[in-house]
């Protein structure tokens, strides 16, 4: 399994910045280039050809999309992540941040994670998954393939893995709770889940195996 996840990571693309100049509802102040560092380009085509829901930038701040409408998102980290892709469809939504995998799922699945959790029996271990739902923010990784989204390479921004399709349905491709009624084909979220699940916990249990021994070098 180590060799997959260095194969797999050694894959991952470093992320990227996006531009600070853009249109005039991208501007500061006065219509001053630099009051967002995404341009209009990326929000139209979340918006127009997603059908996804932005939240403007600040000045200074990436555009952000809105969770909890069209879909929810898994924030886990990366190397837990990397296991889970296999129980998606190659046109599931997947970003990455830093360490961080964002799996996006089908809305209302934010909701069931914790009783989903219970349910694995994995409720009471605290694991390192986060869940983003109704109300919920996620930046937005730049569109790709388009340079212009981009200024400067930045360790931590938003890019995507899998991106997002042409067109605005995108339900098909996340994961749900029930595939049931849902188009064929459609992931399993129970199998994401779990999957994400044991290996936050194999991770936490070689941090611990590792712990030891570092406490001993720090006193000797």
């Amino acid at each position: 399994m180590a060799g997959t996840l260095s194969l797999a990571a050694s894959t991952l693309p470093h992320p990227r910045r996006p531009l600070g100049s853009g249109s005039a509802q991208d501007r500061g102040p006065g219509g001053a280039p630099g009051g967002s560092r995404w341009p209009g380009p990326l929000r139209h085509w979340y918006e127009n050809d997603l059908g996804w829901a932005t939240v403007p930038a600040s000045p200074g701040e990436p555009l952000r999309l809105v969770t909890g409408v069209r879909f929810d998102v898994l924030d886990v980290p990366a190397r837990a992540g990397v296991e889970a892709l296999r129980h998606l469809t190659p046109s599931s939504p997947v970003a990455l941040q830093g360490e961080r995998m964002r799996l996006l799922v089908a809305a209302g699945g934010a909701e069931e994670l914790p009783g989903l959790l219970e349910w694995l029996e994995w409720g009471v271990l605290g694991l390192d998954v986060r869940a983003l739902g109704t109300r919920g923010r996620m930046e937005a990784p730049g569109r790709p393939g388009h340079a212009e989204d981009i200024a400067e390479t930045v360790r931590g921004a938003a890019v995507w893995l899998r991106p997002p399709g042409a067109g605005c349905e995108v339900e098909a491709s996340l994961p749900t709770l029930s595939a049931a009624g849902r188009v064929q084909g459609a992931p399993d979220l129970v199998r994401v889940v779990e999957t994400v699940a044991t290996e936050c916990h194999r991770v936490r249990l070689r941090r611990a195996g590792r712990e030891p021994d570092r406490q001993a070098l720090a006193s000797s």
